[in-house]
């Protein structure tokens, strides 16, 4: 199993001071929070794509590769990669080169994000955005596994004897996950090709994230990759904790007030009695987080939302020690002793490159002009 923590890089103002740090500052603590990550023993960092005040979360390759050259163990993924509006040519070079650069640390994770303006920016339409994900979804995995692809869809320019570079490390894609909070077609597509699937579980009730996670189980077994309780599972959440849990709920109520998510909305006893969300003592957040093996099954990663609505850097790092120290240790052991031998731990490059039969150098030595990409072949023909 794999914990680690996600982040959707937002810029708030901390409703106890009334500050607000500067984007400089927030990409900074970033950094800071992935490094303590990795320092106090999880598995994962991922960061969400905005591109849009008030988030710091644009150009997620850039933060990873810069994580990656400070970090040495820690897999480095997304907590959503923009597929309806990121072109699959870029993504599958910008993740390919991730991979080299961190020797395998990383995967990502697919969504169409929550921010309805961006589709336009990119030139896209909302309407489109389930046939974005699922057209767009199926060049990039045609590109990361076809030395040579030639293409044609709705959505973007052919591709005529296109060659991706670089390409994946030892001939392995990157590993990944797609991400829904609400639509069955999104796993579907996770089911169709073998995927993870995360289930964002942050908003919604049990019954909801239950009823999703079954669908994806289900088909992931009609299309025969294995049965459904061997099916890649991952969950969201988000916790705050102090060692006295009135003393968490005291601390983090004028955060969830004023949070830009689901502030002024119902009251922070109303979401946490019907949502995952958790706040109170480590204890409280294992017995809880162990509850949702009870209607997910047996699943390979959670994520925790830890940074976000203000909260100051020192009180998140804060929360990563008590996470490492007390929270972590306990559900490793608890849900290594629930898991069925035949259900698989979380995939990692290593395990990958295995199951593949070993590395391979897939590197494509092409005798292409450096201006036009052609062979001298195909110029005279």
């Amino acid at each position: 199993m794999q914990f680690g923590i996600f982040t959707v890089g937002d810029v708030t103002t901390d409703p106890t001071t009334g500050t607000t740090p500067t984007e400089h500052e927030r990409i900074k603590a970033t950094v800071a929070i992935a490094r303590k990550a990795e320092e106090v023993g999880l598995d994962v960092f991922a960061t969400g794509e905005h591109h849009n005040p008030p988030f710091i979360a644009s150009a997620p390759t850039t933060t990873l590769a810069y994580i990656g050259a400070l970090t040495e163990r820690i897999i480095l993924s997304t907590s959503t990669t923009l597929i309806t509006t990121t072109d699959p040519v870029l993504i599958a070079e910008d993740y390919a080169k991730l991979q080299h650069l961190t020797d395998g640390r990383v995967d990502l994770m697919m969504g169409r994000g929550n921010t309805g303006p961006v589709y336009p920016w990119f030139g896209k339409d909302i309407r489109d955005g389930i046939n974005l994900a699922i057209e767009n979804y199926h060049l990039l995995h045609r590109l990361w596994r076809e030395d040579v692809v030639d293409w044609e869809g709705k959505f973007r320019t052919p591709l005529q004897g296109y060659t991706s570079t670089p390409r994946p490390l030892d001939g392995v894609p990157p590993f990944v996950w797609h991400g829904s909070i609400r639509s069955p077609e999104i796993a579907e597509q996770a089911a169709y090709y073998g995927d993870g699937f995360f289930a964002n579980h942050i908003f919604w009730p049990a019954s909801h994230t239950e009823r999703m996670i079954n669908l994806y189980r289900q088909r992931f077994e009609h299309y025969g990759h294995g049965s459904a309780d061997q099916a890649i599972v991952g969950l969201g959440g988000q916790v705050f904790m102090r060692k006295n849990s009135q003393d968490a709920v005291n601390e983090f109520r004028p955060y969830f007030d004023n949070a830009p998510v689901y502030g002024h909305g119902p009251s922070l006893e109303d979401f946490t009695s019907q949502t995952p969300l958790t706040v109170g003592s480590p204890q409280q957040v294992i017995e809880r987080t162990l509850g949702f093996r009870e209607y997910v099954g047996d699943y390979q990663r959670q994520l925790f939302l830890m940074d976000h609505a203000g909260l100051p850097l020192k009180t998140v790092l804060e929360q990563l020690d008590i996470l490492g120290e007390k929270v972590v240790p306990v559900l490793r052991k608890e849900f290594a002793a629930f898991k069925p031998a035949h259900v698989p731990e979380a995939p990692t490059h290593a395990s990958r490159v295995a199951e593949a039969g070993g590395p391979r150098d897939t590197t494509v030595h092409a005798a292409g002009d450096d201006v036009t990409g052609r062979s001298p072949a195909a110029v005279t023909r």
